[in-house]
């Protein structure tokens, strides 16, 4: 027997907010059915898996009332040059937290986003493939 990974939930205090960051990021959008103001809203990804973000009493206050590191968080591969989308991130409100690229190329950036769940980006394929080949 085996399972498949349907939704990767996200507590949050503002629902829609959050998936509308997590939308520009990935660059895919807001399930159609979802509106401000939901308690409860998705983004399906090709993949068949969706980001499910839950709005939950003790998140509502955003980033402020986060205390602790994240136990699981996303780390993501970009289609182009990992630089690009560092820039690109900070520019839709993610704050970095750790900034681990290494002079050879390698390495990742630790971001937060507006509420500050953590995340992560990696080099592009094309980064990778250029540097091991």
């Amino acid at each position: 027997m085996s399972a498949s990974v349907f939704n990767v939930a996200i507590d949050c205090g503002d629902a829609y907010a959050l998936a509308t960051f997590w939308s520009e990021v990935l660059g895919h959008p807001v399930d159609e059915g979802d509106r401000p103001g939901d308690e409860a809203v998705s983004i399906p990804l090709p993949t068949g898996m969706n980001l499910y973000f839950a709005e939950v009493p003790e998140r509502k206050g955003g980033a402020a009332s986060k205390t602790v590191k994240n136990p699981v968080h996303l780390c993501l591969r970009p289609d182009e040059r990992r630089d690009d989308e560092v820039d690109r991130y900070l520019g839709l409100g993610a704050t970095l937290l750790d900034d681990r690229r290494k002079p050879d190329g390698g390495g990742w950036v630790v971001f937060a986003d507006p509420e500050g769940n953590e995340f992560c980006v990696l080099r592009s394929a094309g980064e990778r493939a250029a540097m091991e080949g």
